[in-house]
């Protein structure tokens, strides 16, 4: 798998990242050991996780895989911290981000994080207390570089002024392109590069909601409903999903690869993270990094998702 440098870093991570948002909630840890080891197999090294993801149950899977089915020296760990567990409270005091960022180091079984980040913009906090504590993180060896995700453009560039960021993480896809308009241009005027987040908008661009809703489908989980409903029955969710079967279908390639290659090649992107529920969708997501948008199929699906 092609690596990629992370912003003007010198980190580099694979084009593509596994995303543990659902371990322990839609994948058990057998098949999350599967989709670790075949993600590191093919060249795969961006783990992204979260003291929140898998309703606090997926760092806990985590680790327990580090080292026993993959060395930890092998992957570029990243982990947030501000919103707690339940998504129910939000703080970035210094006091809470060092504080769930230790805690997260020993659930994880590791002495620091290679990318740790803000997890989110808190109005409550100021901006100078934030950057202390990253800066604090990555004197002390906890953390190797530091960024902010769910940022806005404006609340990126005011982080960016008080420390060195050189991520930022933002939901990015043919479906999602609200990102473009000013935090793409913050990022890049910082020389901060973006993990792209649901790169395929819950599922919806690989075209299997065409139809409806398959049962076995993550739209059809009390977890990932909100979600996936939130983009069908909109006529441009509908125009743009033809578009990628269609480019698909020319290209011998499957919706995925298609909607994927197109967010991994746009500019700033550094890696973008997909969670499979299992290991055939999480087969199909690594297949995807052999597939080169054409010019005009790239410009295309542009137009079409504008």
């Amino acid at each position: 798998m092609r690596q990629r440098a992370v912003g003007d870093s010198g980190l580099r991570v694979s084009r593509i990242g596994l995303g543990t948002l659902g371990w322990g909630r839609d994948t058990d840890g057998v098949e999350a050991a599967a989709q670790l080891m075949g993600f590191a197999e093919s060249g795969g090294t961006l783990v992204d996780s979260a003291p929140f993801y898998g309703d606090g149950v997926s760092q806990r899977i985590l680790a327990e895989l580090l080292d026993d089915v993959v060395p930890r020296s092998q992957l570029v760990l990243s982990s947030s911290s501000g919103i707690h567990p339940g998504r129910e409270r939000l703080d970035c005091s210094r006091r809470a981000l060092i504080g769930q960022l230790d805690a997260t180091l020993k659930e994880l079984g590791t002495d620091h994080l290679d990318l740790w980040q803000v997890a989110t913009w808190d109005p409550f906090t100021p901006a100078e207390e934030v950057a202390s504590a990253l800066e604090f993180a990555v004197a002390t060896g906890r953390a190797r570089y530091v960024g902010a995700r769910g940022h806005l453009g404006w609340q990126l560039a005011t982080a960016a002024a008080g420390t060195k960021l050189i991520a930022t993480q933002a939901e990015y896809s043919l479906l999602a392109r609200g990102v473009e308009d000013e935090l793409i241009p913050a990022a890049d005027h910082h020389g901060i590069g973006l993990l792209a987040a649901v790169p395929l908008a819950g599922g919806v661009l690989t075209g299997k909601y065409r139809d409806g809703i398959p049962a076995d489908s993550r739209g059809a989980t009390e977890s990932g409903a909100d979600l996936v409903v939130g983009y069908l029955n909109d006529d441009h969710t509908a125009r743009v999903v033809e578009a990628v079967v269609t480019a698909a279908d020319g290209l011998g390639a499957s919706p995925l690869a298609v909607a994927l290659a197109w967010v991994c090649d746009r500019p700033g992107v550094a890696s973008a993270i997909v969670g499979a529920r299992d290991y055939a969708q999480h087969t199909g997501v690594l297949a995807a990094e052999d597939l080169e948008l054409p010019a005009a199929i790239a410009a295309a699906l542009d137009d079409v998702s504008a």
